[in-house]
């Protein structure tokens, strides 16, 4: 599927762009992927949901049954910076060479970057209620099984810490009683442990922290509304939470590797934030009143020099705003300038930032055959590798290295 194709099944989705909240659109992500998923596994559900509210993008989760208050964290009101070890700071100069032709080069020059160990999840409803991530090192053998979560929430919020040992996924009903609640294991699914309640799961969902044990997340009223956002130490025996001060209207948070700073979706932008919630600047280029909009983050650099997003054209529809890791541009957050990408002519899948600074590249070519490439912080191909077919249906959820 090419970008422009991609573009129009999102136009297909819901209303033209205005400056909405981003609360109302995530829930009404919940109700959708909740939908699909009846759907997918009945076709029964479909005509009792279309007979009740003539309309998916109508259901809204039930905001008049109390939910139980979040299970006694400590809390303090400020947050303060994550103490990391800085990751090597690459070159912040983008690419200016023109796009090679396809190659099969899987090799890497000795002390550059080197592909990482990438972590898969599904790309889409199915009719499987569970699914297992999956773990690929390009190279390397077949992939290998993960945990197995549910789908919809490995489709919308499962997070995988930077060091690759632990997940953080939120679960909730859809009868309107169930709270949101988060959850943490081993990457394998062992040592599942429950964080925190009243979490939300569709916009400012866990995101880790780069020295893999603080989790950003955000949490709902009983009525369905925005709470607030904190950041839990998941290895405290509290699970204490430092609340944030302020209240951001964005969703989708990513972390860049050196810790100190966080990007997040605002109604039709991108704004960095830094790691006490206090907004620092907005990514030029992208806004309500600008030519493009974005309402789709996925990756970070490590120095948050660059972000890897999905963006549509002023007057384009958006849909909803559920996490959607496709990526069809790279900017420059200083400048909002397209950084140039060695994709030989085929389409832009997805990217991900590596913590040297280098970038895993997932292209397809006409012919369905999906490629990764590995691009220096430069913008220069390094190497590229075929992705096993087993594959080709899933997506790239985190890029480890």
């Amino acid at each position: 599927m090419n970008q422009d194709r991609l573009r129009l099944d999102l136009a297909e989705l819901a209303e033209e762009v205005t400056p909405v909240d981003l609360r109302d659109r995530a829930l009404r992500t919940s109700r959708r992927l909740g939908i699909q998923r009846a759907v997918a596994t009945s076709a029964a559900a479909l005509v009792v949901l279309a007979a009740a509210t003539g309309t998916a993008f109508a259901i809204r989760p039930n905001g008049d049954s109390p939910a139980p208050a979040p299970a006694g964290p400590s809390v303090t009101s400020t947050w303060p910076p994550v103490e990391v070890t800085p990751t090597p700071q690459a070159s912040r100069e983008p690419s200016t060479a023109p796009s090679g032709s396809p190659s099969t080069d899987s090799g890497t020059p000795a002390g550059g970057p080197t592909f990482g160990r990438l972590i898969y999840g599904p790309a889409q409803v199915s009719d499987s209620p569970t699914v297992r991530l999956r773990s690929w090192r390009p190279g390397g053998g077949q992939p290998t099984s993960l945990a197995a979560l549910p789908e919809i929430w490995a489709l919308s919020n499962a997070s995988v810490s930077p060091d690759g040992r632990r997940l953080a996924w939120v679960e909730r009903g859809f009868d309107g009683k169930d709270v949101g609640k988060l959850y943490v294991s081993d990457i394998d699914g062992s040592n599942k442990k429950s964080m925190a309640s009243d979490v939300d799961e569709y916009c400012i969902t866990p995101t880790w922290s780069p020295d893999s044990r603080h989790l950003l997340f955000g949490t709902m009223q009983a009525n369905g509304g925005y709470d607030r956002a904190g950041v839990l130490d998941t290895l405290s025996e509290r699970h204490t939470v430092q609340w944030w001060s302020s209240r951001p209207e964005a969703c989708h948070a990513i972390w860049s590797a050196d810790g100190r700073t966080i990007a997040m979706n605002t109604d039709a932008g991108v704004a960095l934030y830094d790691t006490s919630g206090r907004k620092q600047r907005a990514v030029p280029g992208l806004s309500a009143a600008g030519a493009w909009q974005s309402h789709q983050v996925t990756s970070l650099a490590p120095d948050a020099t660059r972000i890897a997003l999905f963006r549509i054209r002023k007057g384009m529809d958006a849909g909803d705003v559920g996490r959607l890791l496709r990526v069809n541009a790279v900017l420059e957050t200083a400048t909002g300038k397209v950084v140039d990408l060695p994709l030989g002519g085929r389409d832009l899948k997805q990217v991900f930032f590596q913590a040297d600074g280098s970038m895993v590249v997932r292209v397809e070519d006409g012919d369905g055959r999906v490629q990764l490439l590995l691009v220096d912080a430069t913008g220069r191909k390094v190497a590229e590798q075929p992705e096993p077919a087993a594959l080709r249906d899933a997506q790239l959820i985190a890029a480890i290295g």
